[in-house]
């Protein structure tokens, strides 16, 4: 059975407390003050990447989780650090990383050779696209421009985003929001959720889900008015997917709306806005589909700044 929808002010008052909160605030205002500094021109963007997961007992055994690999997230944060973005990388702990995304399930096994000496290094074949990776991650890292904050749990990923939308908001239309992450629609409050291990001797399980409240209009009215907003809608049927991504760009006053069909969600996506609707189709099996996405977003991007700033053909860096 499914509750009413609950107000966000409710949500985050019964969340049981986010842990190093302190620590994470003083990251990410270093973060954002570095990257701030030098004229304050640069852009950043918070992606949110993978799977939110809803636990049905306060010391977790058994959880709801949400199909996601984190594959558009991470090479999306690529391509925004290629472009000159600063990048929060808001992601579930174990999904796909930026410059992970092309090693195998078995990549200590397959990326590496044993000499003649029992000595082990990166096998020949794959040595430059490893080296290339480590290297442009050891970049992004080194360079202060990309921070990793890893979350599991709804409330956990909840408690995150407003944290960082109220500290983004200090940059105004600099900011950016590419909301990939796959979030939960109902969840188990955490007062009304068991305490330890339900036992499956009980027989069949009854529950209530609450519905998760609407982030998106706390984000874009409240958190952080004036940051670029680009949500996801990723819908099975094809006939109702413009439709819905329409509905969400109206609700909840979305810059750009990514429509995609779990079918096809890799090769082609609908970049919806207010004015227009552009299909971007992946060019062939070697490229990425996310390096026309982040192209046109950023140029949205620009045109966006523009017109609250006048500070046009701007770089994000």
């Amino acid at each position: 059975m499914v509750a009413a929808e609950e107000n966000p002010e409710s949500f985050f008052a019964a969340a049981p407390p986010l842990r190093d909160a302190d620590a994470f605030a003083a990251r990410l205002a270093e973060f954002l003050a570095r990257n701030s500094a030098e004229g304050g021109r640069r852009r950043i963007v918070c992606v949110t990447s993978g799977g939110t997961t809803v636990p049905l007992e306060q010391r977790c055994v058994r959880y709801i989780d949400n199909f996601s690999s984190g594959h558009r997230g991470a090479a999306s944060t690529e391509y925004f650090l290629k472009a000159g973005y600063a990048v929060i990388f808001l992601n579930r702990r174990g999904s796909c990383q930026p410059y992970c995304r092309f090693l195998p399930d078995d990549s200590f096994l397959k990326f590496f050779d044993v000499d003649a000496e029992s000595k082990v290094q990166v096998a020949e074949c794959h040595a430059p696209v490893v080296k290339k990776a480590i290297g442009d991650y050891c970049k992004a890292i080194e360079g202060g421009s990309l921070l990793k904050v890893p979350f599991t749990t709804i409330f956990e990923y909840l408690q995150l985003l407003k944290l960082v939308a109220t500290s983004i908001s200090s940059i105004g239309p600099r900011g950016m929001f590419y909301l990939a992450a796959a979030v939960s629609d109902f969840y188990v409050p955490w007062d009304s959720m068991a305490k330890h291990k339900i036992q499956s001797g009980g027989g069949p399980l009854d529950m209530r889900l609450s519905q998760v409240p609407k982030m998106l209009s706390m984000l874009r009215n409240q958190w952080a008015p004036l940051a670029f907003c680009i949500s996801f809608k990723l819908e099975t049927d094809p006939d109702i997917l413009i439709q819905k991504a329409d509905m969400a760009l109206n609700k909840y006053k979305m810059n750009i709306v990514v429509a995609n069909l779990l079918a096809t969600y890799k090769e082609e996506v609908i970049i919806v806005t207010d004015k227009e609707r552009s299909t971007i189709r992946k060019i062939n099996k070697d490229e990425d589909l996310e390096m026309q996405m982040i192209k046109i977003l950023s140029q949205n991007h620009s045109k966006y700044i523009c017109g609250i700033t006048n500070e046009c053909n701007q770089s994000p860096d």
